[in-house]
């Protein structure tokens, strides 16, 4: 398993998704959370993110 941690950038890269809808899915605790790694700096472990691209896809087979 990845520990690899990512930036915001990488994530919105990944995902598809703006800032905006990350943290709002943040917000809502239906993405993994994000790693403090200095005071006004966060990060994300690469492979909880891509899980969640995962569970995304999986999601969408079984809706059909």
């Amino acid at each position: 398993m990845s520990r690899r941690l990512i930036d915001m950038n990488e994530v919105c890269k990944l995902t598809s998704l703006s800032r905006t809808a990350i943290n709002k899915h943040r917000s809502a605790g239906n993405f993994p959370a994000p790693v403090r790694i200095s005071e006004k700096r966060i990060a994300f472990v690469e492979s909880e993110v891509l899980e969640w691209i995962d569970h995304r896809v999986a999601a969408r087979h079984e809706a059909a």
